[in-house]
């Protein structure tokens, strides 16, 4: 749950416009007294280091599962916060962000419990859809089949996932 005004903008990009901390607070208390099977991650999206820690700390205090200070510009201002703060820590990954990309081992050693890759995956998802849309294109619309692909159909995966998911979720 971020702390951004509408409109919003990617946490990489400038012009962000915050919520007053006070208005943000009384949403994300609202939120966690009335969650029932929701983890809540606390998200800031302020450049300042001394509003960041302040809005960290703050949202750590109100109860959040989790906190993510986005575009942290380095594994020292990591660690700064995670010392900080009395619940995890998030980390949001994202090439050519205002983040370094940093491995496993290194956010794990600064104390960060949650990596984030959800831009890398739609950046990855729009790659695909635009190579299927080629191949398509290229086939005079004809879609592939099995001969034209050497491993299981991707119509198969996808059933076989949400079958797998399916099985899961029953044995809760």
């Amino acid at each position: 749950m971020e702390d951004q005004k509408r409109p919003r903008r990617c946490g990489h990009f400038p012009g962000k416009q915050l919520l007053e901390l006070d208005e943000y607070l009384l949403k994300l208390a609202r939120v966690l007294a009335n969650r029932q099977d929701l983890v809540v991650v606390a998200r800031t999206d302020a450049s300042d280091p001394e509003e960041r820690m302040r809005r960290a700390n703050a949202f750590a205090d109100c109860g959040a599962d989790a906190i993510l200070v986005e575009a942290v510009p380095d594994l020292k201002t990591v660690k700064q916060i995670q010392d900080t703060v009395q619940c995890p820590l998030m980390v949001n990954q994202i090439a050519g962000g205002q983040s370094p990309s940093w491995s496993f081992i290194s956010l794990q050693e600064e104390g960060v419990s949650l990596v984030n890759y959800s831009t890398p995956c739609l950046f990855g998802a729009q790659s695909g859809i635009e190579g299927t849309l080629s191949w398509i294109q290229d086939h005079d619309g004809q879609l592939p089949n099995e001969k034209d692909k050497a491993s299981q159909s991707p119509f198969q995966c996808c059933t076989d996932l949400l079958n797998e998911n399916m099985k899961r979720r029953d044995t809760r």
